[in-house]
């Protein structure tokens, strides 16, 4: 039995310092989320999602409820995987309940989202008696969307910390992986390579897991570094900046993440709603990960950042990892131009891309070219390619030398 038996009916959701919605569970595990009215009536209210959005400019209000799990916006906030798995077994729910899994993660959610329950504390709810025996450690309260383990942390002098109770940092750390050599390594180098190339990039450093405090015990016991990013969510003092990823943006589950979308369905929502700076950003990114052999870069690998509250900018980049090292005939994880091949940018692939996107086509390829002569330049330079195993660093040179000579 876990303590969702006869946990809340009732899930608050705030955006910021206000209460925007309600979710209520009825029976038969069916959820409905709602907004409240003073929201609705509020021209100047801040943006949920750009999935609420409706075609003349208003805002969507009627919601469907589902079964089992939470709307599409609220699961995508959710940790997937073996991640998911952990948090909800150290909170005492069931990882496939995922209303009881959100009020029990809601105080840490990706973005300037929270959800709390309503007349119903899990802080003092009682456990499972096999959870409370075992090593007496405290729930780590936070949800950061993903499969890969990692960690909410803060930056103290001397180093990092992982909070008591998980909440409130403003680094994530990943710990390194079992099945991949060097994956931290590769996240990093490839990061500070598109940082030279003068993509948006978050601070970003390798740490010694062991060196990390308050990392439950047992999981930094794996082998090398951990990679730690600097959360662009988080401002000043903590202050949460929302957020969302392209899975909410579409509507999609994120178990949908490498389907029904292509890149250039991405790149017509940005030259909609951010303008022609963001939309270019992402080209640049987009050329980038095709020519460092990065396969992964699903809907929930690009997001919106809402600085002011209201207008949506693409967020800094994160998750470049090159994945053909380990995956020698990965593709990329959405269609680019017709295209899911890493080979190569081709003329007519581009054009494909700019004609679905409708975008200029003449800026698109110049960005496209401009990006891979950069590229080329910078890995040559670039000092923390040493840091990767000689295969993984020859197959990534090789991969950059193949797609930049194909750009032309």
């Amino acid at each position: 039995m876990t303590s969702d038996a006869l946990g809340p009916t009732a899930l608050s959701v705030m955006l910021g310092r206000r209460r925007i919605g309600i979710i209520n569970r009825f029976a038969s595990e069916r959820n409905l989320f709602s907004f409240e009215q003073d929201y609705l009536d509020d021209p100047d209210r801040p943006t949920l999602s750009l999935s609420f959005k409706g075609r003349d400019g208003g805002i969507v209000t009627s919601t469907r409820p589902t079964a089992t799990r939470v709307p599409p916006f609220f699961a995508n906030l959710l940790p997937e995987g073996h991640l998911r798995t952990y948090l909800a077994e150290r909170a005492g729910v069931n990882p496939k309940r995922e209303f009881f899994l959100l009020a029990a993660l809601g105080a840490d959610l990706p973005g300037g989202v929270t959800v709390t329950p309503i007349d119903y504390d899990y802080a003092t709810a009682a456990r499972p008696a096999d959870l409370d025996d075992r090593n007496h450690e405290p729930v780590l309260r936070f949800s950061l969307a993903g499969m890969q383990l990692k960690f909410s942390a803060v930056e103290e002098t001397g180093g990092l910390t992982i909070p008591a109770n998980g909440i409130g940092g403003s680094w994530i750390v990943k710990l390194p992986s079992s099945r991949f050599p060097a994956v931290p390594e590769n996240e990093y180098a490839m990061l500070e390579l598109a940082r030279a190339i003068g993509l948006g990039v978050p601070r970003v450093r390798l740490v010694d897991p062991t060196g990390i405090q308050g990392v439950p015990e047992g999981v930094a016991k794996l082998d090398g570094y951990a990679f730690a990013i600097e959360r662009f969510d988080r401002g000043t003092n903590g202050a949460r900046i929302h957020m969302e990823d392209f899975a909410q943006v579409f509507g999609l589950w994120p178990d949908e993440k490498y389907k029904h979308r292509s890149y250039a369905n991405i790149a017509a929502v940005l030259w909609a709603e951010s303008g022609e700076e963001s939309t270019f950003e992402f080209v640049r990114r987009l050329a980038f990960s095709t020519l460092i052999g990065n396969a992964d870069m699903h809907l929930k690998n690009w997001s919106l950042i809402y600085p002011d509250g209201r207008t949506p900018v693409l967020s800094p980049a994160y998750d470049f990892i090159a994945t053909l090292p380990y995956l020698p005939n990965d593709k990329h994880a959405l269609s680019f131009g017709g295209s899911k091949s890493l080979s190569d940018i081709s003329t007519e692939q581009i054009r494909r891309f700019v004609d679905t996107a409708r975008l200029p086509a003449s800026p698109v390829a110049e960005v496209i070219r401009d990006t891979a002569r950069l590229t080329v330049e910078a890995w040559k330079a670039l000092a923390e390619k040493d840091l990767l195993p000689r295969a993984v660093q020859s197959t990534i040179g090789k991969q950059i030398e193949r797609v930049a000579a194909a750009t032309g």
